[in-house]
């Protein structure tokens, strides 16, 4: 049956991947890649034979129609991004929004995303939380920094390396030096890193640690302390 399947791939490590994923992606007429060169060296791995066809950001909306129309013609397609899940921080929202008006089928699989190891890892809250995913580059930049003020959860942004320095400064000046956070790097690969501590402490680090790699940052939420019972509070709950 013709549709569009959005399959999860590595984020790092090739092995991350479902065997749901390696019979789509064997099965399907053609994939949809982000960078057909990253999505080759994971399609070599496993021998997978299915055609690769470039999809990204700067050109989907000239090819979104055409896509949608070999589908409802009776093609199988998948669509990848370089890692994680496709739609993330990722082309993909474009290409499923114009399927399911044109009433075609969308199947999403589970898989890897970058986000949610770096979450759990943080070791802040992760009952609650809210994505962010990149910051915008320019304008709007500080007011939605502002906005997140008052955010109670746990927040969770990606960002390029080039870029954490001044993230971490405009985070650290409006929600304060002392938040919790950690930085997230290179997740699944052999020097994958979990940098804990407050923004000040990470800003002091990667002004001489240059970062490379993908980043995820997660950064506490705006929770009051707990201030534990003073001395005399206790003596004076058991005079009662």
């Amino acid at each position: 049956m013709s549709r569009l399947f959005i399959v999860p791939t590595p984020v790092g490590n090739l092995e991350d991947i479902t065997l749901r994923a390696l019979r789509v992606l064997a099965e399907v007429d053609m994939a949809l890649a982000e960078d057909t060169r990253k999505t080759s060296v994971l399609f070599n791995k496993y021998a997978i034979h299915t055609p690769l066809v470039s999809h990204h950001k700067f050109n989907e909306h000239h090819t979104v129609n055409a896509i949608v129309k070999k589908i409802a013609a009776g093609r199988r397609v998948a669509l990848v991004s370089d890692a994680g899940t496709p739609g993330i921080s990722d082309p993909g929202f474009l290409l499923v929004r114009t399927c399911i008006a044109n009433n075609i089928e969308v199947e999403c699989l589970p898989g890897a995303t970058a986000f949610v190891p770096a979450l759990i890892n943080s070791g802040l809250p992760c009952d609650r939380f809210c994505f962010e995913g990149f910051l915008p580059l320019k304008n709007g930049r500080t007011t939605h920094i502002k906005q997140l003020q008052d955010e109670k959860r746990t927040m969770v942004f990606y960002e390029a390396p080039v870029r954490l320095i001044k993230t971490l400064t405009q985070l650290a000046e409006v929600l304060g030096y002392n938040r919790r956070a950690c930085i997230a790097r290179e997740l699944t690969k052999i020097h994958e890193e979990n940098n804990r501590g407050t923004l000040a402490d990470l800003i002091t680090h990667y002004s001489t640690n240059t970062p490379k790699g993908e980043i995820v940052i997660v950064v506490a939420g705006n929770t009051p302390q707990k201030k534990s019972p003073t001395s005399q509070s206790i003596l004076d709950d058991g005079a009662h």
